[in-house]
């Protein structure tokens, strides 16, 4: 028989489809038991029967024991146990991909190790895509020296070297 060891904290993994034991099968009702040892913040929609007409999607924010905000799990489907997830934003710099990307690398860091295929700007930042991993990577608009509020295009080659990462996010579609 084969032994496949695998060095590192497996638990702060981030790949294509897979974060440590989450991946695209893995079910809300599974994330007491996976998170046991963490505090879990659920924040609830009102689903279809609210009154509310821009509704919000459910929130899962897992806490470390201290404190510390380690990830925030949104369900593909609200208030449905058996939904997997629509995604999973990162909030401590210990989850990082094989090539180290984590919530504090730099924009300079973010284009030696992965491809980004296309750039959409917002009101606030300049979001970067990621195929290669199904991940969006949003960059302040103060870090590129732009005016918050303009919706000027932002091409690759106008994102400074030590721009940084303001959110983080892998999606499991």
């Amino acid at each position: 028989s084969i032994i496949f060891v695998q060095c590192g904290n497996s638990k702060f993994d981030i790949a294509k489809g897979k974060v440590g034991t989450l991946s695209t099968k893995t079910k809300m009702l599974e994330i007491d038991a996976i998170f046991k040892q963490d505090s879990i913040v659920k924040i609830l929609s009102e689903g279809a029967k609210g009154d509310n007409l821009f509704q919000e999607d459910d929130k899962y924010m897992i806490f470390e024991k201290g404190g510390k905000h380690l990830l925030t799990l949104v369900p593909k489907e609200q208030l449905d146990s058996t939904s997997t997830i629509k995604s999973i934003e990162f909030f401590d710099a210990r989850f990082k991909t094989k090539t180290g990307l984590n919530i504090n690398s730099t924009f300079q860091e973010i284009i030696a190790n992965n491809t980004i295929n296309k750039v959409e700007t917002s009101f606030s930042s300049a979001t970067l895509f990621i195929d290669d991993l199904n991940a969006t990577i949003a960059i302040d608009k103060e870090d590129l020296g732009l005016k918050e509020f303009s919706m000027q295009k932002i091409a690759i080659e106008q994102i400074p070297d030590l721009a940084k990462i303001k959110s983080f996010t892998i999606w499991f579609n």
